[in-house]
């Protein structure tokens, strides 16, 4: 078994450390909703686990809560709302979103603001090896104190400084270096410090988890090729710097970024579709086959073609495997133990998923042909779903509960509030009638749903393209998914 490690740019045969493979995979910062870009590099690092543990591994794999931290600090206060309420409403969201992707549980969720003290406990270990220095109530982790600082991102100080930003200001005593500890400001959450009252930094958080929870060295950390620098190479220079054991991480495995057209999908881009929408629309083994069809290193498009053919792939999974079996002729002529061998192989060779649903497809086609032919298929129906499953595949047919009418009638009086808030006179004008009857059907979603739509079209004649936009996501998010096509808006429940 071979994993391509970003540390040596090399594969690299899987050797853990111990009978227990560590695992650490950054987790989400709950500020907002979680967006399918977070669960293109959770279903990777799902996969992974669940395959290692189908090759007989035992694995420890801990996922963390940034759950204080800029962003949330400064929704919170747009908001009105305490980083604790917008923290626990966002993290439950994302756990939810987790379940309906079938993504297992990790061992462990620890949440930054719950390893205080793990966390001044490592600083103050750094500041005593003189690897950070206090400043004015912070406190900076010291780059030019660790000889190889750039070794994950193949880059050097030297390099680092000529292309960055950083000021050295009067607190730093190099531009590059970077916070462990944050002096409180006026308004912000803080705690109480060798340095006074503060807050950790985004880096430090990860190094004082993954040293409780897995100790001084890990087989596996996992995250988004955008964390290998500065995050992850922060992490290595901090860890090792407290523990003095190299190295901190064994394996570093990065995937690829989703792209929407030509940039990556961020919140901070605005240019995302949330988990809810997307698993509304197609459900959650679409988005897996989505996922999984590129190899984790390799950039990923999203696109509704994509995902549409992933839906279809999905179906034809799940047909095969409802087929009943019967008691026809004993031998399909159907090698089971080579479809095993080809998935293995492919999955051996750094987890190379689009081989691994290839060898799935194949033997479907090769199950419905023997089925046809009248063959005996129970056999190969159970190795089908054996496999798919350590992808994390269910082949069930996704639930779509019943919808409720209240949060469709709450909508359509918000956007009838959104209209007149943006004195939209055009738009009144020509929807008068529609905009003044504000209880039609209160029973009737679809009369409601319509409604939406119409109003949707209109304001994008309107060059409304904004408001527009928010119906077609809260429309999503509540199970209804918006089409444009030639005969004009059309809607289905995903």
């Amino acid at each position: 078994m071979k994993v391509h490690n970003t540390l040596s740019g090399q594969k690299e045969e899987f050797l853990p450390q111990g009978d227990e493979v560590k695992m650490y995979v950054c987790g989400v910062t709950p500020y907002d909703e979680s967006h399918i870009g977070h669960a293109m590099s959770y279903i990777i690092f799902d996969a992974i686990k669940r395959y290692l543990q189908f090759r007989g591994y035992k694995v420890k794999y801990v996922q963390n809560i940034t759950d204080i931290d800029d962003k949330i600090i400064d929704r919170a206060n747009k908001l009105g709302v305490s980083t604790t309420e917008l923290a626990g409403k966002f993290t439950q969201s994302y756990f939810d979103d987790m379940d309906a992707l079938n993504i297992a549980r990790a061992d462990v969720y620890p949440r930054a603001t719950e390893e205080i003290p793990k966390i001044i406990e490592v600083i103050q270990g750094l500041v005593d090896k003189e690897h950070a220095y206090a400043a004015q109530g912070s406190v900076y982790f010291r780059v030019g104190s660790v000889p190889d600082y750039g070794k994950l991102s193949h880059r050097n100080l030297e390099s680092m400084m000529s292309t960055s930003t950083a000021k050295t200001g009067d607190e730093k005593e190099n531009p590059m270096d970077f916070a462990l500890w944050k002096a409180a400001k006026s308004g912000e959450p803080s705690w109480k410090s060798p340095w006074g009252q503060g807050r950790p930094g985004w880096h430090i958080e990860c190094s004082a988890m993954s040293l409780k929870y897995l100790g001084d060295r890990i087989d596996i950390h996992g995250g988004g090729q955008d964390l290998i620098f500065p995050h992850h190479e922060n992490e290595i220079a901090q860890s090792e710097g407290f523990t003095g054991a190299e190295p901190f991480v064994k394996y570093w495995l990065h995937n690829g970024l989703l792209q929407l057209g030509e940039d990556k999908m961020s919140k901070s881009l605005g240019n995302l579709v949330t988990i809810k929408e997307a698993l509304a629309r197609y459900g959650a083994d679409a988005l897996r086959i989505f996922v999984l069809g590129s190899h984790y290193h390799s950039p990923l498009t999203y696109s509704e073609e994509a995902l549409e053919a992933a839906e279809r792939g999905a179906g034809r999974l799940r047909q095969v495997v409802e087929i009943e079996s019967g008691g026809g002729k004993a031998d399909g002529g159907i090698d089971a133990e080579s479809y095993r061998q080809r998935f293995i192989q492919a999955m051996d060779d750094d987890f190379n998923t689009p081989q691994a649903l290839a060898a799935l497809f194949d033997l479907a086609r090769d199950i419905n042909r023997a089925s046809d032919e009248g063959y005996s298929i129970g056999a190969e129906q159970k190795l089908l779903r054996e496999l798919s499953s350590v992808l994390g595949l269910t082949l069930k047919e996704t639930e779509k509960p019943s919808l409720d009418v209240e949060p469709f009638v709450n909508l359509r009086k918000s956007t009838i509030a959104e209209i007149r808030k943006a004195n939209l006179d055009k738009l009144i004008q020509g929807m008068e009638s529609a905009l003044s009857k504000q209880d039609i059907d209160v029973e009737d979603v679809a009369s409601h749903i319509n409604w939406l739509a119409n109003i949707r079209a209109e304001l994008r004649k309107d060059k409304q393209f904004q408001l527009a936009d928010e119906i077609r996501v809260k429309l999503g998010e509540l199970g209804i998914a918006l089409k444009d096509t030639p005969k004009g808006t059309q809607w289905e429940r995903g």
